[in-house]
């Protein structure tokens, strides 16, 4: 007999197609049967070892996260309900460029200090990897939710090298080019870059086009977090599409938001880009949160000038007065590459996190707030927060629009990411509350997409885009990542000012058929495993 059927389901498959009533058989970890309108047909109802009544309940494929930043939060936290609860059974983590793997001794204490702010300084994880395949081996041992790696870019090049603004000798990109290869055949499913962030911004396009030539071979894609969201976002968009062009690689732009006054409005110029792109033949998908500020580090906003060198000579530039005297110019009056372009505008930069508990007094604040009150210039309050917190400040940047982000989460190629930052006090609310946020409040209560259509962005255009076969749908045969949720009453918990609340409206979470959510409550499954690029 088989080991569960979920009785009475409204089953929104993932495709797009609409719901439909079924009893849904487990067993293995797969979907085995799938028996529609069995009560209404009057027919032999399938049995198993357990029922699951799930009257007035949707069942849909487990939420894919295309970008999360849980690389050693799924290490340190067997529990993870920050993703687990919002439904979410497989995240995509090395993203923006900069990961632990591949790495040796140096390189990975470098990266470890330089990505601090996104997932703590990692003191209580045993690194215990090098190569991309051994850190896929270490997820293997158990975790909350599957996992899927990009090669980041910014930390091969680090490796190969180093953290210095100059292009990479014949030698390097080789080396480069043989880090990639060997990082996809031990299971990565693509590279990803970011080119706002030391040292992967000082790769030039014709060494970006040769990596993607590399993953393009193993039938990967190509991630960025590309060169500008604000002055320059068009232009940068654009050139991630005429580069990946050039590699004949698949495209998935990151977080893919129009922000900062200048681009207030201009999502359809984007949009219209894109669909050239696509009616030419290009292959490009793209994820969103489904809010308007973003959240990076305080040190991501400094000039790549000021970063070279890594996290020491930060540190070294950050404490000679003249040095930092002529990064606030670059920043407040200028418009650093940095801080996209965009000279400072303080008031929009709220203090998120902080490594040291001494620091708490700033966060919750905006850079200019705390100015304010201890009647200090922004830029001396921002300088003292990243020499005492050793670059270690979360920040929230609230420069969004939010006709953008409608626009953008209604275009065909659109996915769900969380770009969720776990760490700091008080981490955006997108990294609790982002699937829950597009059904309750973009689907609900606005109407913004159908409910069958934001299923679809959220789980099988992302399952396509990792060329996974056997996920991102309800279909027999397939992987039994599941997730049951109430469509009158499922919503973000979290918020700005209370973040870690956990969503309502999802008692159940399934990965390999597995319960890892259970009557609204996190079991102690581990589940998760690595999800490897499958060969072509």
């Amino acid at each position: 007999m088989e080991e569960l059927v979920i009785r009475d389901a409204d089953v929104v498959d993932g495709s797009g197609a609409d719901a439909y009533r079924a009893d849904v058989v487990v067993d293995g970890g797969r979907i085995v049967s799938i028996v529609k309108e069995a009560a209404a047909a009057g027919c032999q109802r399938p049995k198993a070892r357990r029922e699951l009544d799930a009257e007035g309940l949707v069942l849909a494929p487990g939420f894919i996260d295309m970008h999360a930043h849980s690389d050693l939060a799924l290490l340190r936290d067997p529990d993870h309900s920050a993703k687990a609860a919002q439904g979410v059974t497989l995240e995509v983590i090395g993203q923006d460029g900069l990961s632990y793997a591949p790495v040796d001794d140096r390189t990975l204490g470098e990266v470890r200090r330089a990505i601090a702010g996104w997932n703590g300084p990692g003191d209580d994880v045993d690194f215990d990897w090098r190569s991309v395949g051994e850190y896929l081996d270490r997820l293997d041992r158990g975790i909350a939710v599957n996992a899927a790696y990009l090669i980041p870019q910014g930390t091969v090049r680090a490796l190969a090298v180093g953290w210095d603004d100059r292009e990479a000798t014949d030698a390097e990109l080789e080396h480069m080019r043989r880090l990639v290869a060997e990082g996809m055949e031990q299971g990565a499913v693509g590279m990803s870059s970011g080119l706002t962030y030391t040292p992967g911004m000082y790769a030039k396009d014709a060494e970006l086009t040769e990596l993607c030539r590399v993953v393009a071979s193993y039938g990967g894609y190509y991630c960025p977090h590309h060169r500008s969201y604000g002055a320059g976002a068009l232009q940068a968009y654009e050139e991630m599409v005429e580069l990946t062009r050039e590699a004949d690689c698949p495209l998935h732009l990151a977080h893919a938001t129009m922000n900062f006054g200048v681009n207030k409005g201009k999502a359809p110029e984007l949009l219209t880009l894109l669909d050239g792109a696509l009616a030419a033949g290009a292959d490009i998908t793209l994820d969103t949160y489904p809010y308007t500020p973003g959240c990076t580090t305080l040190v991501a906003l400094l000039p790549s000038w000021a970063s070279e060198g890594g996290p020491d000579q930060i540190m070294k530039r950050l404490a000679d007065d003249d040095t930092a005297e002529r990064i606030r110019h670059h920043m407040e009056e200028i418009g650093s590459d940095g801080s996209h372009g965009v000279p400072m505008e303080w008031e929009t930069i709220e203090i998120s996190g902080t490594g040291d508990p001494a620091l708490a007094e700033y966060v919750g604040r905006t850079v200019l707030e705390s100015a304010q009150l201890r009647g200090e210039s922004p830029w001396t309050v921002a300088r003292h927060l990243l020499l005492a917190d050793r670059l270690a400040p979360t920040i929230l940047q609230h420069v969004g629009h939010e006709e953008n982000v409608r626009a953008i989460m209604r275009h065909r190629v659109h996915t769900g990411g969380s770009d969720g930052i776990l760490q700091g006090a008080k981490p955006h609310p997108r990294a609790y509350g982002t699937f829950p946020h597009y059904l309750g409040h973009y689907v609900r209560e606005l109407g913004v997409l159908s409910l069958e259509e934001c299923v679809a962005h959220l789980t099988s255009r992302a399952a396509a885009r990792l060329r996974l076969p056997d996920r991102g749908l309800v279909r027999e045969g397939y992987r039994a990542d599941l997730v049951l949720f109430d469509p009158a009453t499922v919503a973000a918990g979290s918020t700005y000012e209370n973040p870690r609340v956990l969503p309502t409206g999802i008692p159940y979470v399934l990965v390999d058929g597995r319960f890892v959510m259970e009557d609204g409550r996190r079991t102690d499954v581990l589940a998760g495993r690595s999800v490897r690029r499958t060969p072509r």
